[in-house]
């Protein structure tokens, strides 16, 4: 790897820029749909034996996505509004360390649920009503948070272990309720099934309008408190120090997180919902570092899994929209997970890789210059004093501790770049930098050596110690910081004043091979 491929390689931007988002979704939709399309196809003829040519299938795939049906786009058109709500404030429940509230919630909200009917029934209605209904869940969700941040506030029990409680605790009163309904004369318990698996299917224009209007208001409160929950999200103690009510802020944010839950207990009920508060917020993590993108990147995911899910179920009617609703989720977790450009796998794996190849050529580099510094190089004897000679392989590898196969993938690197060139022997090959290499190599060796001042100086390191403690730090070190150390060096007097083309002596003193001792 050249230096240029290196120095791409570090700056290369953590995060996608405001122009990229657009295509997420685009992307993301249509790999989720091909994807899903195909599980759905599959388990459809499996099921019902159909046999349709691929045309007709096409030709319905074609009606759903053109949303012709009437149906199709009351029904698309809420759940792509509450994956996009559940994306926008699941996004800061996952940095509040808190993806878990909403599995509590959707919990917690089954015995309102339950008590709703039997009050409304008692009142003498069929104790279906769904405001009634919703209005029930909610409260118990509230009552579940307000629960929850009161153990974790007045007792020494850890958040988890609070949900935890809360969960099981209130999940067990609403089986216990259902229970009590199905055994009294108020009506049947079947009904509200609905609200544990979801009906989505059965969505109606009222209920599509209800959820636009709450992702509407969901995401306005959070883009009007935006600086307030990343302070609450990052830095809760710093959020205090500067006045902001942090105790308000987690009650709201947990409030927004009880409405997206009680207006999603009709698309996808209450066990799955909480895939559409954790699973876009944790795949957008993987596409940018910047909390506005994560932000939009997951209101995309969460909305074009939606609409995917909802348009699959449409064509194959057989298939539940909630369920497929939360497995498309799950496969474009898998697709960001593995080529998120920000946190991805192989995105990771190809830092670690070029970070590995520039630490194992930098070692190269300094060790073959402080064997020269120390004279510790060989001249062949057919050209006399002529030949600038260079540094024994065996010298660096005992300079090093390397094995027989080593530095080899390095040294040939260092040489398809020009840095190093290498002379056939019959003592053994030896290692001669080139011009360009020994300029690489007394910047290597210059910021090896103020690191190594550095941490004899503030850190109290013994010099003979040093040498593996700045190996560990010196690589990632930029410009400004090398600049910055060495005028703070300086002016202490624990470095000399920099002399052009001088490089600092070495803190501690080297045997005949370079090796500290």
């Amino acid at each position: 790897m050249s230096r240029c491929d290196a120095d791409c390689l570090e700056s290369a931007p953590n995060g996608l820029p405001w122009r990229t988002v657009s295509r997420i979704p685009r992307l993301l939709s249509r790999i989720a749909m091909c994807a899903t399309a195909l599980l759905a196809t599959n388990l459809a003829h499996a099921q019902t034996g159909d046999v349709a040519g691929e045309g007709g299938l096409l030709s319905r795939y074609g009606e759903v996505l053109l949303l012709r049906d009437y149906n199709t786009r009351v029904v698309v058109t809420g759940v792509s509004l509450l994956g996009a709500a559940c994306g926008v404030v699941g996004t800061f429940t996952l940095l509040r360390k808190r993806a878990l509230l909403a599995d509590a919630l959707s919990h917690a909200m089954l015995p309102g649920i339950g008590i709703a009917f039997l009050l409304m029934a008692a009142a003498g209605g069929t104790g279906k009503w769904l405001p009634g209904l919703l209005a029930g869940a909610a409260i118990s969700g509230v009552v579940s948070v307000l629960v929850i941040l009161g153990i974790v506030r007045t007792t020494r029990i850890r958040e988890d272990a609070a949900l935890g409680i809360v969960l099981s605790v209130f999940f067990g009163l609403g089986t216990a309720v259902l229970g009590v309904v199905q055994r009294s004369g108020a009506g049947s318990a079947a009904g509200l099934n609905t609200f544990i698996y979801g009906k989505t299917a059965a969505m109606l224009w009222s209920d599509a309008v209800l959820i636009g209007v709450t992702a509407v208001i969901v995401t306005a409160a959070c883009v009007a408190l935006f600086r307030d929950l990343e302070l609450l999200c990052f830095d809760a103690g710093y959020a205090r120090t500067l006045g902001r009510p942090t105790a308000l802020l987690d009650v709201l944010l947990m409030g927004l997180v009880v409405t997206v839950t009680v207006v999603g207990l009709q698309a996808v009920g209450l066990i799955l919902v909480i895939a559409l508060l954790v699973i876009p917020a944790a795949a957008a993590r993987f596409w940018s570092e910047r909390l506005p993108v994560i932000m939009a990147a997951a209101a995309a995911i969460g909305a074009a899994s939606g609409f995917v899910g909802a348009a699959v179920s449409a064509v194959h009617p057989r298939l539940p929209a909630g369920a497929l609703i939360v497995l498309v989720g799950g496969g474009m977790f898998v697709v960001s997970l593995l080529f998120g450009p920000a946190r991805g796998v192989l995105r990771a794996a190809v830092r670690r890789w070029g970070l590995s190849r520039r630490v194992a050529r930098q070692h190269l580099l300094r060790a073959i210059h402080e064997l020269q510094e120390q004279g510790h190089i060989e001249r062949p004897a057919a050209r006399g004093g002529h030949d600038a000679g260079g540094a024994p392989l065996a010298a660096l590898r005992r300079l090093r501790s390397w094995g027989a196969g080593q530095p080899g993938r390095a040294l040939r690197a260092a040489q398809r770049d020009g840095l190093v060139e290498v002379m056939r022997r019959e003592c053994g090959p030896l290692v001669r930098l080139t011009p360009s290499g020994r300029s690489a190599a007394e910047r290597i060796v210059r910021n090896h050596r103020l690191w190594e001042l550095y941490l004899i100086s503030h850190a109290d390191i013994a010099p003979s110690h040093v040498d593996r403690d700045a190996d560990m730090v010196e690589h990632v070190l930029g410009p400004a910081m090398i600049a910055e150390l060495e005028a703070r060096l300086v002016a202490e007097g624990a470095a000399p004043v920099a002399v052009s083309g001088a490089l600092p002596a070495s803190p501690h003193p080297l045997d005949d091979t370079g090796a500290p001792r």
